[in-house]
């Protein structure tokens, strides 16, 4: 499976948070691949600005090694996905949840969220427990 993953997943690994259960766990071991959106950069970054991250300058300033400690390659953000992004027909507004769709829709990836809305958004693969 190649997955994709959320930008509270890629939080919740670098913590070593329980709130990331074991069948997550072994998905992620398993996987033939795993991607982090830049986009998950740009949403932790804002959230520290706004002070709704504490940690998430250390998160960035260690973005590349915790990449290398969750043996992920960063995906970054292309014309076509932003303009899939952007003309996603869906209520959800969230800018970055629709990167991270759009990005998923369009490199054939499985996104792995906790969120609800995007679990329920149905033009997209994704997984959790």
């Amino acid at each position: 499976m190649r997955l994709l993953l959320d930008t509270h997943v890629l939080l919740w690994l670098a913590s070593d948070s329980s709130r990331l259960g074991p069948d997550e766990r072994e998905l992620l071991g398993s996987a033939a691949e795993r991607h982090v959106s830049a986009a998950s950069a740009y949403e932790i970054a804002q959230k520290t600005r706004l002070g709704r991250l504490p940690g998430g300058t250390q998160v960035l300033d260690g973005w590349q090694r915790l990449l290398r400690n969750v043996q992920a390659a960063e995906l970054p953000l292309s014309v076509a996905h932003m303009a899939r992004a952007g003309a996603m027909s869906w209520s959800h507004r969230d800018p970055f949840d629709r990167m991270l769709v759009a990005q998923a829709q369009l490199e054939g990836l499985t996104l792995l969220t906790d969120d609800d809305a995007i679990r329920s958004f149905d033009d997209v693969r994704t997984r959790w427990s």
